[in-house]
Formats: structure tokens, C-alpha cells, sequence
């Protein structure tokens, strides 16, 4: 290894964020890679193009502008491969059409993202594959579920909504002694403060409209492979003819440069409010895996480097008849969070948890759950918000 390259892998997060994906040198010394738009390549002779020996053939098997960002997102992943998807959604998708056929089994953890859940139901049933749920918190005793022709188990921790955290590298070996892809939804994370591949996962998901793009205007999914199940994740993308927009594909470098110090942010910001709701009593739990008070916190200490900005909260209830109008007189009392989906970006979002498609884990009984995402606004009017939302649900009997 080069100098250069021993000394990049010393560099502080913030460093490795600007430098990433990063050679003017390549484009006439401009500070930014080019947005190249394009479907065809030309050729200089019928040998070249009968053998494809020239680094760019079509449109849809990389550009200079997507080559920029595989190549940043590969650095900050530990990984042998990245391809590049139009959504966080295909980002999970697209690896579960790669390494699962008809007559495989699938484990998939039931805090899933629920769009994922919705597809295993339906397309993965659909083309002969079993899919059972499992629970995130279930760690190497995940080995009793295990069938024969079980070929991938699925994770995400935090897990969507409720935020268990699971015990990665203890599924990972079992699911590797079983000869089992791992595949990890690492969007809450994102590289920065989780690596899955350095964990035992095989592969690693990014819904990059989150994080890295980081300004809630873009739809994008990354999704990164080790060494040996790379070949087989590039070649089922190829086949699916699936590509990520140039521009999508800037805006998203774009973003990285700045992710370190927007995590800070977001990471602080979540941080206090959530301490400061579990101080009140119209709180009942606060679901945060950087609170030593929540059931998975000891697993995220030992091996995440820190936290985002999304957690939930259960809204303290009396009666289950209560649960739906208290949490929509909570939203409808706020003013700067916004009501909407997604998180990642700069403003703060809230929503109220459905749950009803657990299989096997306990949902909180004690009131409704309430999903917040912590922008980068100032936490003092941030809690003069959830202030205004907590007298409104005071209001409801």
C-alpha cells in the first residue's frame, strides 16, 4: 500500500468525507466530479466496441458521476462493490431478488421496514420463496429457525419504529455456518458510526434519500458487497436494469461531504430531547438505543460509534380507545415539526406508529407510538413544539 493510501486511512471522518470520490485532477481540475448525462457510448473501432475494451460502454453500467459516488460509498463501507438504485426500497429489494430463488427460505427480522415486509408477502411468496419473521432481539438463537433451505436472514437495527437493537455478528456466524447470505439495513447508522461488513454482514443498505442526500429532495438507495458476494449483487442489478439518475447521483455526493458534521447535529440535538421526554409524565417509555434506559443500549454501545436523529416515543394513554385520537391531537398541536414520511433531512418530522403487522415481537400497550425525526433546528424551539403537542393530547379523554 502507497503512502497516500496509509495516510488516507488515518484521517479523521470529516477528512475522509471531503477527500472520498475526490480527483479534480481527472475533470480538468474542477472541485466537483462532472454530471455526465448519457445512455450511449461511442466506440473508436469495431474491435473495441465487439469486446467492450474501453472503461464506459452504456449508460446504465456507470459514468464518471456514479463511478465518483460508488467509489466514496465503497471507501466508507469497507466495501468490494456498490451499486447505485433509484430508492431505499430497491436498495433492499434488489439483494433479496440477487441471492434468493424459488424453494429458498428467507428470515427476515420483524422490526423491518414495513414496504420490505410488504414485498416479502407478497413477491417473494409469489415466486416460491418461504419467509418467515423473526425477532430482532433474538441474537444466536436465531440458529433454531433455521431450515435446510434457509439461504439469507435479513437485519436492521435499530429496527423501523420501535428501534430494537440486534446482536449482528452473533447472527451473522450462525448464518454463515449455515451457509447463509447477511444482508443489513444500515440507513438510522450509515457507515459513519456502523460498518455491517466489519460485523459479520455480507451486505450493507443504505436508503441514501435519508442521510447522505440529506435535504429531503432526492430518492436514492446505495447497496455495497464484500468480496465474495459482490459478483453475484452486480450481475442480478445488470439484469434488472436498474440505474440511479446522474444528477440524483451528485446530489448525493454532494451530500456526504457535509454528513459528519449534519450527524453531529442530529445526533445532540435527538439526544437531549429524547433525555428531556423521559423526564415527563405524559411520556411513558422513550425508544432511543443511546439511552442506557432502552433494552438493546448495551449491545449499541459496544458496537456502534453513535446514534441519528430518529426515535420514538410512547405517548402515555389510560385507555386503548384513546391511542388514535391523543396521538393525532399531538400532531395536529405541533407547529415546526412537519407531518410526513422519511427522515434524514433538515427539518424535523413526526408521525404516529402503526404497528398492526408484527408477527412475533411486543408492541408497546401503554399508548400510541410517535416516530420524531430531530432537524437541525434549535432544540429550545423544538421542545416549545412537542410542548404544544403534549397540551393538545392533555385535551383529549
Amino acid at each position: 500500500m502507497n503512502d497516500k493510501a496509509d495516510a488516507a486511512k488515518e484521517q479523521g471522518v470529516q477528512t475522509r468525507l471531503i477527500r472520498t470520490g475526490y480527483d479534480p485532477s481527472s475533470h480538468q481540475g474542477f472541485i466537483n466530479p462532472p454530471v455526465v448525462h448519457g445512455s450511449t457510448v461511442l466506440f473508436p473501432d469495431a474491435r473495441t466496441m465487439e469486446t467492450h475494451g474501453q472503461k464506459y460502454t452504456y449508460g446504465t453500467r456507470g459514468t464518471p458521476t456514479t463511478d465518483a459516488l460508488c467509489e466514496a460509498i465503497n471507501e466508507l463501507e469497507g466495501a468490494a462493490g456498490t451499486i447505485l438504485v433509484p430508492s431505499g426500497l430497491a436498495a433492499v429489494t434488489v439483494p433479496l431478488l440477487a441471492y434468493l430463488s424459488a424453494g429458498d427460505h428467507a428470515l427476515i427480522v420483524d422490526s423491518v421496514y414495513g414496504n420490505v415486509r410488504h414485498f416479502c408477502d407478497t413477491m417473494l411468496r409469489g415466486f416460491g420463496i418461504e419467509v418467515d419473521y423473526y425477532d430482532p432481539t433474538i441474537g444466536a438463537g436465531i440458529e433454531a429457525l433455521f431450515k435446510p433451505n434457509t439461504r439469507l436472514v435479513h437485519t436492521e437495527a435499530p429496527g423501523s419504529n420501535t428501534f430494537e437493537m440486534q446482536d449482528i455478528p452473533a447472527i451473522a456466524a450462525v448464518a454463515h455456518r449455515h451457509g447463509a447470505v447477511v444482508t443489513m439495513d444500515n440507513t438510522w447508522a450509515t457507515p459513519l458510526y456502523f460498518k455491517p461488513l466489519d460485523f459479520g454482514a455480507d451486505v450493507s443498505i443504505q436508503a441514501s434519500t435519508k442521510y447522505p442526500a440529506g435535504h429531503a429532495d432526492i430518492l436514492f438507495g446505495t447497496v455495497s458487497a464484500n468480496a465474495e458476494h459482490w459478483p453475484r449483487l452486480r450481475k442480478a442489478n445488470g439484469l434488472l436494469g436498474l440505474c440511479a439518475a446522474p444528477d440524483d447521483a451528485y446530489q448525493v455526493l454532494r451530500g456526504l461531504r457535509t454528513l459528519g458534521i449534519r450527524l453531529e447535529r442530529h445526533q445532540a440535538s435527538a439526544l437531549a430531547i429524547a433525555t428531556w421526554l423521559e423526564t415527563r409524565p405524559d411520556v411513558a417509555r422513550v425508544l432511543h438505543p443511546a439511552l442506557p434506559s432502552f433494552p438493546g443500549h448495551d449491545i449499541w454501545k459496544r458496537d456502534f460509534k453513535g446514534a441519528s436523529g430518529v426515535f420514538s416515543f410512547v405517548l402515555r394513554a389510560e385507555r386503548e380507545e384513546q391511542f388514535k385520537a391523543k396521538a393525532q391531537a399531538f400532531l395536529d398541536g405541533l407547529s415546526i415539526f412537519g407531518l410526513g414520511y422519511s427522515w434524514g433531512g433538515f427539518a424535523s418530522l413526526a408521525l404516529h406508529v402503526s404497528l398492526d403487522e408484527r408477527k412475533v415481537t411486543e408492541v408497546p400497550a401503554d399508548g400510541p407510538v410517535l416516530r420524531l425525526q430531530i432537524g437541525l433546528e434549535d432544540i429550545e424551539d423544538l421542545q416549545a413544539d412537542l410542548e404544544r403537542g403534549f397540551a393538545a393530547a392533555a385535551q383529549v379523554y
